[in-house]
């Protein structure tokens, strides 16, 4: 299939992008395109407006901001993947990002579409909340920060409005942690069954402080709070883990479809948490 017919407008900064918003209501906001466009193919969305934001360059970008790390939004995949900030800082969002989609796809997609996107199969949107990442929006009463914890508000949904942008992510330097990212799924390139991203600091051997965030085990991202408070002050070692990952399906809702029912869901959430965090702490 094609698409409807639609207006195309491609800004070229932030506050024009905007003004379009504002504009069309019904506009869309195209940013790397990996997920609007097969759904404009399929017309499963029918905008009359698209708003093209390809070509606003300062949305583009790694900067070291002192205690955290700054990635704009339409940063593409492939870039935040191999850029040394991230390697150094911020090792769980580059070893996520490999496993989005496919090269042609990281090419193109963008971090912030992704995040904005909100798919609770997708592969950030999990890291951004184990990473307590922050979310600056811009829109037509100036600018916001949103935690992750908070943005992403439910299927497809998230805390931004239909007049803003999300502009920049804002990530804390986690130097000299572990991490891990492991997901299941039944084909490669596939969207994942249930994810765990993982960040792990150790004190000696035992850890200090963990982070882990589930992803497709509700319809928004999780933080294991219960696996990270019973990892702490315990040793690295396959027992210990296996005990705090046991809480991993703690408080969460996932679903059942035709990918598995929601206590398989939860079994893998078990044994993927325990997978990532011995890998994040190099014990696996």
């Amino acid at each position: 299939m094609i698409p409807v017919a639609f207006d195309y407008y491609a800004p070229t900064t932030v506050d024009e992008a905007l003004a379009l918003l504002r504009e069309h209501s019904d506009a869309k906001v195209l940013a790397g395109g990996q997920s609007l466009m097969p759904a404009l193919r399929l017309r499963l969305a029918a905008p009359e407006t698209i708003v093209d934001i390809g070509k606003v360059d300062n949305l583009r970008g790694v900067r070291d901001d002192g205690d955290a790390l700054v990635i704009g939004a339409m940063t593409p995949h492939s870039t935040v993947q191999s850029d040394p900030l991230v390697l150094e800082h911020a090792t769980l969002i580059s070893l996520a990002t490999a496993t989005v989609g496919d090269p042609q796809i990281r090419h193109r997609g963008t971090f912030g579409g992704s995040l904005a996107h909100a798919d609770p199969a997708a592969d950030l949107p999990a890291v951004a909340v184990a990473l307590d990442a922050s979310f600056e929006i811009a829109g037509p009463g100036g600018r916001r920060t949103v935690p992750a914890s908070e943005f992403f508000q439910g299927v497809f949904s998230t805390a931004l409005a239909e007049d803003e942008l999300l502009v920049e992510v804002r990530v804390p330097k986690y130097t000299g942690w572990g991490a891990h990212y492991e997901k299941f799924n039944r084909v490669a390139q596939g969207w994942s069954i249930v994810s765990v991203a993982a960040a792990v600091r150790l004190d000696g051997d035992r850890i200090a402080e963990a982070r882990v965030g589930l992803g497709n085990m509700g319809s928004t991202p999780v933080r294991a709070t219960a696996v990270e408070a019973a990892l702490v002050g315990q040793p690295a070692t396959a027992d210990a883990v296996r005990a705090a990952a046991a809480r991993a399906a703690d408080g969460t809702s996932p679903v059942s479809d035709s990918n598995g029912d929601a206590d398989y869901r939860r079994h893998l959430a078990t044994v993927l948490t325990r997978r990532a965090v011995l890998a994040a702490a190099g014990t696996a």
